[in-house]
């Protein structure tokens, strides 16, 4: 992966908070999931987000990015870095 994340977490909070992220995006699960902008966005969680250390002139940090799929059609599939989510809400399975 090539992507470098706009924020890097260093805050042991942050990061906790992160990790929990993590554990409520199973893989497979049909998600709204409402971002730090007020944006709302739903889609399917391809897999289940990595936390990953990254490293920048400034210094290292915490992130992981989520590859959210359409629920239907044939959209491209979204790719959101996780530090964003502010809230998420599993919409079930068909």
């Amino acid at each position: 992966m090539n992507e470098q994340p706009e924020r890097l977490l260093v805050d042991d909070t942050e990061i906790a908070r992160l990790t929990q992220l993590v554990k409520e995006l199973d893989d497979e699960e049909q998600v709204r999931l409402t971002l730090d902008d007020g944006t709302v966005v739903e889609g399917v969680v391809a897999v289940r987000p990595a936390v990953q250390l990254f490293r920048d002139d400034a210094g290292s940090g915490m992130n992981a990015l989520l590859r959210l799929d359409p629920l239907e059609g044939d959209m491209p599939p979204r790719y959101l870095w996780l530090d964003r989510v502010v809230e998420v809400f599993r919409l079930g399975s068909d």
